[in-house]
């Protein structure tokens, strides 16, 4: 952990033990937009998955991350879209693994959406 977020943990954990429902607490610009893209996922009704260790999730806790069923993180893992390990009879997925899955999938789409946006300009159904 570095310094500057050890300290914003900190800082945190003491306002929140001096008790009341606001607090104010001066924090790292890093740690805010950490909280901010924390909030906006619970704004918009996203999970959000903290783990500890290797960073590893199960399939149902991966498929919250990516926005899809447990069967279609299945269906990656059997063909072998997104790397997995076993733990005695569990499936694992490092968080990685994920993000760079989702980073490739968001490189797809909007490929798949600059060649519809092409399609159409040379049809000439734009406005």
């Amino acid at each position: 952990m570095t310094p500057v977020l050890e300290r914003d943990r900190l800082a945190l954990h003491n306002a929140v033990s001096s008790g009341g429902d606001d607090i104010q607490v001066a924090l790292s610009r890093e740690t805010a937009e950490m909280l901010a893209a924390w909030m906006d996922a619970q704004a918009r009704g996203q999970e959000v998955v903290i783990t500890h260790g290797l960073r590893e999730v199960s399939p149902t806790q991966a498929a919250s991350m990516m926005g899809m069923s447990r069967a279609q993180v299945r269906n990656l893992m059997d063909e072998g879209k997104l790397p997995f390990r076993m733990v005695g009879a569990h499936h694992r997925i490092r968080v990685d693994a994920i993000h760079r899955w989702l980073d490739i999938e968001d490189a797809r789409q909007e490929a798949a959406m600059a060649e519809l946006i092409a399609l159409q300009n040379e049809l000439g159904l734009t406005d």
